[in-house]
């Protein structure tokens, strides 16, 4: 069986992020800009951005500074806007604590 969920179900927190800085990096690369152009635009060290690109670490709030000078940030923002529930609980739950 395999799915959205079953393909990443024993991933760890590396394999997110670094799946994350390849999307960043190959939009990048097809919009042909380079790491210091995008660096400078997004006021994200040089350094940062090389060492996110390698490794997937970043801080959250340089990693928004790179999505929103992509142009990607709706995709940050539409995170987790359709809730997925695991129980009847939850969806009970779920009117009393709307964000």
């Amino acid at each position: 069986m395999s799915g959205l969920f079953t393909d990443y179900l024993w991933d760890t927190p590396s394999d997110v992020a670094l799946r994350l800085a390849k999307r960043i990096k190959a939009t990048r690369k097809r919009r042909r800009i380079t790491q210091k152009q995008l660096a400078g635009r997004s006021n994200v060290s040089y350094a940062t951005l090389r060492k996110f690109e390698k490794t997937g670490q970043i801080s959250l709030e340089s990693f928004i500074k790179l999505t929103m000078e992509l142009g990607l940030v709706q995709e940050v923002n539409d995170l987790f806007s359709e809730p997925v529930y695991n129980s009847i609980e939850e969806v009970v739950n779920a009117s009393k604590y709307k964000v």
